[in-house]
């Protein structure tokens, strides 16, 4: 029942669904019937079909090249994944809350350009790099936030301006050129190191990876066990019954765009200790790959459902697409062109999952 409507009389007389109220009751649900919908409903579906299609798609690829199940080759994956995973899990937050935003692969950038700054330019300790990165990415997020809330600016327009905003703001500050991190000591570690590789010599699991792990996470128990977490289901749920119960929703909503900028500040670490330099003309179409892996992984367009698992599972599936078809020689712009019928197959498929529960 919608929050909004008046309460019926017959409904408080009568709070037995007419469904049960039949003269002839439906049989009970079989035991398998009941364990099938609890462990496999249609989240729980949509997961595993991910992770087959993951699973389809490297078998395809590994059998279409030998190149594909190199060692240097699953790094190479497991780097970009660490980048669009984390860029994914910041998307989820606000996904889930109802809104959208594009500006986060020029968020990421600005990140890293800020971090360059404050290392290369000023020549602070790392630490302060680190921070520099996070707090940025937070107020560029709670900067959308406001725009959102206080504005009343659609989330499609006020992350279109910041992501336009923030690549000029990116090309001012470096001058358009790329900083370089060479005389800042165990920057590139932050990605391009292994600790499980020191421990385990056959594991060269990039830095990268690890991390992208411990924001996940952080991120499901964000997201599950905490206020911030139950709120953020909430607006995306309904967010006029949220606002009629008290809660200040225009804070919480900066707040999400304020954490999924934040953790867009970390992915402009990964990347660039990934290649050792803040380009500050790079992350302009990867909010669309982030995207594509929320909605794949069951995120859905229209809020108040997902999982950060499910986000984690399309980021590889995104990652491993992207490498399989450069392993295979498939040019650039037709590799373009299968994102992009990915894309529109991924919102489609939600599309059909929100028919079906409704």
């Amino acid at each position: 029942m919608n929050a909004m409507e008046p309460t019926r009389p017959d409904a408080m007389s009568n709070p037995i669904p007419d469904t049960l109220a039949l003269d002839v009751a439906a049989p009970p649900p079989t035991r398998l019937a009941a364990l099938t919908g609890r462990w496999l409903g249609a989240s729980a579906r949509q997961k595993l079909l991910a992770f087959a299609s993951l699973v389809a798609m490297m078998i395809f690829f590994s059998l279409s090249s030998t190149n594909f199940l190199q060692v240097d080759n699953m790094v190479s994956i497991l780097q970009a994944t660490a980048v669009n995973g984390v860029l994914a899990i910041a998307c989820t937050f606000v996904i889930i809350s109802a809104g959208i935003d594009l500006s986060v692969g020029t968020m990421m950038t600005f990140c890293a350009v800020m971090a360059g700054v404050v290392l290369t330019n000023w020549g602070l300790p790392l630490p302060l790099g680190i921070a520099a990165a996070i707090v940025f990415g937070a107020l560029s997020g709670a900067v959308s936030g406001v725009v959102i809330a206080k504005l009343k600016v659609p989330p499609f327009i006020a992350t279109l301006g910041m992501m336009m905003l923030l690549k000029g703001l990116s090309l001012v500050i470096s001058g358009t050129k790329p900083i370089y991190f060479n005389d800042t000591p165990g920057f590139t570690a932050i990605s391009q190191d292994s600790l499980i590789g020191d421990l385990v010599p056959a594991l060269p699991i990039p830095n990268g990876v690890l991390i992208l792990f411990l924001v996940a996470a952080a991120a499901a128990v964000v997201l599950n066990k905490t206020a911030f977490g139950r709120y953020t289901f909430a607006l995306g749920s309904n967010e006029e019954a949220v606002r009629l119960s008290g809660v200040n929703v225009d804070l919480w909503k900066i707040g999400v765009y304020a954490a999924s900028g934040g953790i867009c500040g970390i992915a402009g670490l990964l990347i660039a200790s990934r290649l050792n330099s803040a380009q500050p003309a790079l992350g302009q179409g990867y909010e669309l790959d982030a995207i594509a892996a929320v909605v794949i992984g069951g995120t859905s367009l229209a809020g108040g459902s997902g999982t950060v698992l499910g986000t984690i599972i399309g980021a590889f599936i995104m990652s491993v697409l992207t490498n399989g078809l450069r392993i295979m020689s498939v040019a650039q712009e037709w590799q373009t062109v299968v994102t992009g019928v990915i894309i529109i197959l991924a919102v489609y498929t939600d599309i059909l999952r929100r028919r079906g529960r409704a």
